[in-house]
């Protein structure tokens, strides 16, 4: 199990995912991505839960028409791990690639 991240720890990792945040009243971290349109969204969810069934390590999420909001944190941990900044990456990496910067 990944321990979780805290000081500067936790500032330096959250540096490292453009976009990122903590999620108020949670050890966690959350982002809002907006694509063109459904299909986008979707096809994003769908490359990010290829990526989540492959690290065991899967993401809390919503989904309205073009916008996709995620929350992460490491529940078996906590709170916030490196296995959270991982998928952040992960996500980001995904969303570059369909055009969403």
């Amino acid at each position: 199990m990944a321990g979780r991240l805290s000081g500067e720890m936790r500032k330096a990792a959250l540096q490292g995912v453009p976009g990122w945040s903590e999620t108020p009243g949670r050890d966690a971290i959350g982002r809002t991505f907006t694509f063109s349109d459904f299909n986008e969204a979707f096809g994003f969810m769908a490359r990010v839960a290829l990526v989540a069934e492959k690290s065991n390590h899967h993401p809390e999420w919503r989904n309205v028409y073009k916008t996709v909001e995620v929350v992460l944190s490491t529940h078996d941990a906590g709170g916030l791990t490196s296995r959270d900044i991982e998928l952040a990456k992960a996500m980001n990496a995904i969303a570059a690639q369909l055009g969403m910067s």
